[in-house]
């Protein structure tokens, strides 16, 4: 234990440890539509978890599930479709060995793989994404961090499997949200997020998926309000205010079938404060803190 000051990076171990929680990095930056480095989250990500305490003085409770770190899968250099198989492999291993994964991009494409790496058939398997966009561009010339949830429907995937929230105005295009509500997506915006609150919204879009065996969440972290989290090429104004984004992410910890969620969409070079890095960090305390509310938890 760390002196003085327990913090989330006591509870990181090696990855053949017995620990409840896995950690995998998919420093993965090709396809993206915005330039930039999302491929030096991960290791910021980790370096900045000495700086989160364990202690929730709001709730009373301190963190003290162990995290397994399976270190970066080595994706530098290869294309979304190279570097897919490798994801999905890495995180499969995790999904395995712990009830929860937490996959840390790189950009929006490794959702895909994580979707993948759940080892069951699509149609058993729901998605809900905490995202600005549809992410539904489309496919034909090849993938990218703006269609992994087109490329899942392409794949298999039901549109009765996904739930989209925190849809940002003038953001995404009508073909789009047509695509999604005809295909029997959730659609969350962001405004009906303001009006229902995060609570409802996140209790919806979990029902919305209640007949799925597992469920992976996608954390696009340009969800939140750019000035909260200016790290995030693709955040806009007006987006989600940053303490509704942890209870969103709580909640959805909380649910003992999901069984990866991942963070994506993070530039760090974008963000010459830390006001990011500590977000990105807080992310993994969120995660933690909803994983032991689940009943199953001794």
């Amino acid at each position: 234990m760390s002196s003085g000051w327990p913090n989330l990076s006591d509870l990181v171990v090696d990855r053949h440890a017995d620990a409840p929680v896995g950690l995998v990095g998919a420093p993965l930056d090709a396809g993206s539509v915005t330039p930039g480095r999302c491929d030096l989250a991960p290791a910021l990500l980790r370096a900045t978890l000495r700086r989160i305490g364990r202690y929730d003085v709001e709730t009373g409770h301190e963190l003290a599930s162990l995290i397994a770190d399976h270190g970066d899968v080595p994706v530098a250099g290869l294309s979304i479709e190279d570097a897919t198989p490798a994801i999905v492999e890495a995180c499969k291993a995790s999904v395995m060995q712990h009830p929860l994964t937490l996959l840390v991009g790189g950009n929006n494409a490794v959702t895909r793989a994580g979707v993948h790496a759940l080892g069951l058939p699509l149609d058993q398997v729901g998605l809900i994404t905490l995202d600005a966009h549809f992410d539904m561009r489309d496919t034909s010339a090849g993938l990218g961090n703006g269609n992994p949830v087109r490329a899942l429907r392409d794949d298999g995937m039901p549109g009765r499997n996904i739930a989209q929230v925190g849809l940002a105005p003038f953001a995404n295009s009508l073909e789009m949200h047509r695509d999604a509500v005809d295909g029997g997506h959730l659609v969350v915006t962001m405004d009906q997020l303001r009006r229902s609150g995060i609570a409802s919204a996140i209790s919806t879009a979990l029902q919305h998926v209640a007949h799925c065996r597992a469920v992976m969440i996608d954390c696009d972290i340009d969800v939140i309000d750019r000035s909260q989290f200016p790290g995030a090429p693709g955040a806009r104004p007006a987006g989600l205010a940053v303490d509704d984004f942890f209870t969103a992410v709580r909640m959805l910890a909380a649910e003992p079938r999901v069984r990866l969620i991942d963070l994506t969409e993070w530039d760090p070079p974008l963000d010459s404060s830390d006001l990011s890095a500590l977000t990105a960090a807080r992310w993994v305390a969120e995660c933690l803190a909803g994983f032991e509310q689940r009943p199953t938890m001794p």
